[in-house]
């Protein structure tokens, strides 16, 4: 039995390199693939699918942006499998490159006026790569900050590997909505919806350089001995796998609702100008930004699932007057439909690391946390923004958009239900009230 310790109050110089490290990674992955979902609800329609109907357009560019999601379990297993033999950062690292790699070639792509259908092919081959190297992000980041905190702050510690989440949507969305309103639509769609691509790759360097100023993140190899890790966790550990999975169903729909769905009906669906929901959204990933931490922090002290629970519930009612209010078409309605609505995601989306760092081995965590949130970002998000355009498309009203919401949150509750307090033989000890010995230094067991 290995075990790694800490710090008990987590303030250590190593720790916050940590912390910057998880927050940076993640940010970079995910406004890569934020700006492609940005451009999917409002450009790409028109660029790479001009031959269809602006309804059918909008289908097709979303389904592009749900191709990605498809291998993203793929990217798991692989990047599992190497983060769980050969080290968390280098892992990490790679995927990094990948990622930034993918964004900035869609940046030089051709569009469907220049070689016809060869230029949305293009488009799906670069989103699958994007795809891949998310699926090995989110396990990294996460886990280069848990395995490294205090037991009794691991909850507020692993959720700024979310925070980087919301810090690219703002940074996704400000782009988009800058240079919007700097161009002209010709010019935006000639060129200037290409911008936020090639900034990719200074975030890129930016991050690799955080990850080459990062000590002490990975174990000894003797401790990682495992040739096929993906193999024992799928034979010893596919209940847990299926868990994180179910619990990362509702994270994923209502997120890619919240940032992208809600683009694309605001603009299509209601006719209103995209700057007054990219406004709105905006202002809520701001404020996200200090309830994911904060709701964290809660799950150290009453525990993760109950604290998973309130937001479920509350995320599961508020969607319907959420819709109401965007339905007005007031900036200061939706906004506030957008705030309270990522204020109950927090609860759900900030003790996610830890809850499913402590669910895990550490010789299979890396895959057991990655496959899990993977398996659940597909069956969950892959589809929800086409799922919902496609509802609001029979049936003409957002109260069906946001049953699917609620159904979906009905589900995960289930799933974080069934899920076993953390034991010392599984995973990371837990500091939450149900199964805290002592306010003692807990670190990695295996």
């Amino acid at each position: 039995m290995a075990t790694t310790t800490v710090s008990p109050n987590g303030s250590s110089v190593g720790m916050r390199k940590k912390v910057i490290v998880a927050v940076a990674g993640s940010a970079i992955e995910w406004y890569d693939f934020f700006i492609y979902a940005t451009a999917s609800a409002l450009v790409l329609n028109k660029l790479f699918f001009p031959a269809f109907s602006d309804s059918a357009g909008l289908l097709l560019s979303l389904s592009t942006f749900a191709v990605g999601f498809l291998v993203r379990p793929f990217g798991a297993a692989l990047f599992g499998h190497f983060g769980d033999r050969f080290g968390r950062k280098p892992t990490l690292v790679t995927a990094m490159i990948l990622m930034g790699a993918a964004t900035t070639a869609i940046g030089f792509l051709p569009t469907y006026a220049s070689v016809g259908t060869l230029a949305p092919v293009l488009l799906v081959l670069m989103r699958l790569i994007q795809g891949l190297a998310l699926g090995g992000q989110w396990g990294g980041a996460v886990l280069i900050v848990c395995e490294s905190a205090p037991a009794h702050r691991r909850g507020f510690y692993g959720s700024f590997a979310q925070i980087g989440v919301p810090l690219a949507l703002i940074c996704s969305n400000v782009i988009f909505l800058g240079l919007s309103a700097a161009t002209s639509d010709g010019a935006f769609l000639q060129w200037g919806w290409r911008v936020p691509f090639f900034l990719s790759i200074l975030l890129v360097g930016v991050g690799i350089y955080a990850q080459s100023r990062l000590e002490g993140v990975d174990s000894p190899r003797d401790e990682r001995s495992h040739r096929l890790p993906l193999v024992e966790l799928l034979r010893e550990h596919w209940k847990e796998t299926l868990q994180a999975a179910g619990a990362t169903l509702l994270n994923a729909a209502a997120y890619y609702v919240l940032a992208v769905y809600v683009l694309a009906y605001f603009t299509t669906g209601l006719g209103l100008p995209k700057s007054t929901i990219l406004t709105a959204v905006i202002i809520a990933a701001v404020a996200s930004i200090v309830t994911i931490p904060a709701a964290a922090h809660l799950s150290d002290r009453i525990g993760r699932r109950k604290t998973y629970a309130i937001g479920a519930v509350a995320l599961g009612i508020w969607v319907f007057p959420m819709f109401w209010l965007i339905t007005t078409g007031s900036v200061v309605l939706a906004t506030v439909a957008l705030l309270v609505a990522q204020f109950f995601f927090s609860f759900t989306y900030g003790p996610a690391p830890a809850l499913f760092s402590e669910m895990f081995g550490h010789k299979v965590r890396y895959s057991g946390v990655s496959l899990g949130y993977q398996l659940g970002a597909v069956a969950g998000g892959a589809f929800a923004p086409l799922i919902a355009t496609a509802l609001y498309a029979e049936f003409g009203t957002s109260n069906v958009v946001a049953a699917y919401l609620a159904g979906i949150a009905i589900l995960s509750l289930i799933s974080v239900a069934l899920i076993s307090q953390p034991r010392t033989a599984t995973g990371l000890a837990s500091r939450a009230p149900a199964d805290r010995p002592r306010r003692a230094q807990i670190g990695l067991l295996d």
